[in-house]
């Protein structure tokens, strides 16, 4: 009963909290409750009611009166302490399996102060953040990360009790975003790195003074330096060399190299080369199954690199 009840209510919590990277605070999406303390309070007052009704009290009366007063001018300062705020999810960060991704949430306050706001997903908390009326400012929630893929955040609570702390009231932020984790790296057992040539390389004799090279068809963003020119006066052909001598060969990273291991630990081996390989010389590709990534050494071929093992197999949430 208790299970199908939290259901009905998640639903419909759901429905007027729909998915969205900027969700605005409002009359409609902001939850308010008494807090432990308000209810005792609540009961305190009932108690000096009843005895202001038996004694007939006037100085009991009085007091029950003004402390309700007080009570409900809390419940519409904590209320109005939520209301306008806009939160807007600016960053969703990256990192590895067991590490901890910092998602960016920029906050607008409204007409008001928003003071001791409280944002939450989990174990993972960020408390007593304070926002002037007109402001704004960024808010950095680190969220653990147990797998690779994509780590989206299903509801992350923003909470606050002020002023008295006698009621609390709440509201979820549902983004649709997701941060990408990447393989946990794993010391890879030594194998060859190789391959054949790519299939989307054509085999031809480089230049003089070049020893054997890998050619491809030139892309924009390539650098005018690694085009062979003399074969493109030749035949029109405007190709690219992804290795000269000096270089060495392409070292080609290769899910079908570890032989024996299963596809999760593969992925962990091939996260490890890919950073022993980040920046150095000479450039690295990838092969993964259905997938292959042109051997480069910019920080962005690595950036990418990580990104397809982390997602691989794996659809993009929506």
């Amino acid at each position: 009963m208790y299970s199908r009840a939290r259901v009905t209510w998640k639903r419909w919590a759901n429905r007027r909290i729909p998915r969205s990277d900027t969700q605005r605070l409002q009359q409609k999406n902001i939850f308010i409750v008494p807090t432990g303390a308000g209810v005792m309070f609540m009961l305190l007052l009932l108690l000096m009611l009843l005895t202001a009704i038996n004694y007939q009290n006037s100085l009991i009366y009085l007091l029950t009166f003004v402390l309700g007063a007080v009570f409900v001018a809390a419940m519409y300062q904590t209320h109005r302490n939520l209301s306008g705020v806009a939160f807007t999810l600016v960053n969703c960060g990256e990192g590895f399996a067991g590490d901890t991704i910092a998602f960016t949430f920029r906050a607008d306050a409204g007409r008001t102060d928003a003071i001791g706001m409280r944002l939450s997903h989990g174990k993972a908390v960020l408390a007593q953040q304070h926002l002037l009326a007109g402001e704004s400012c960024d808010m950095t929630l680190m969220a653990p990360a147990s797998r690779r893929g994509y780590l989206a955040l299903d509801r992350v609570r923003v909470e606050t009790r002020f002023p008295f702390g006698l009621l609390k009231a709440w509201s979820w932020l549902r983004p649709v975003s997701a941060a990408t984790v990447y393989p946990r790296p794993v010391p890879a057992p030594d194998v060859s790195g190789g391959g054949g040539e790519p299939d989307n390389c054509e085999d031809a004799l480089p230049d003089s003074g070049q020893d054997h090279a890998e050619l491809r068809p030139w892309r924009e963003g390539d650098l005018s330096q690694r085009v062979q020119w003399k074969r493109y006066a030749r035949s029109g052909d405007m190709v690219i060399a992804d290795w000269m001598a000096e270089g060495g060969s392409p070292h080609w990273l290769d899910f079908a190299a570890f032989t024996g291991a299963d596809t999760e630990l593969r992925l962990s081996y091939l996260a490890d080369l890919v950073i022993q390989r980040s920046g150095q010389h000479p450039p690295f590709g990838l092969r993964l199954p259905g997938l292959t990534i042109d051997p480069d050494q910019s920080g962005e071929h690595t950036r990418r690199c990580l990104a397809a093992l982390a997602t691989y197999g794996l659809e993009s949430p929506r």
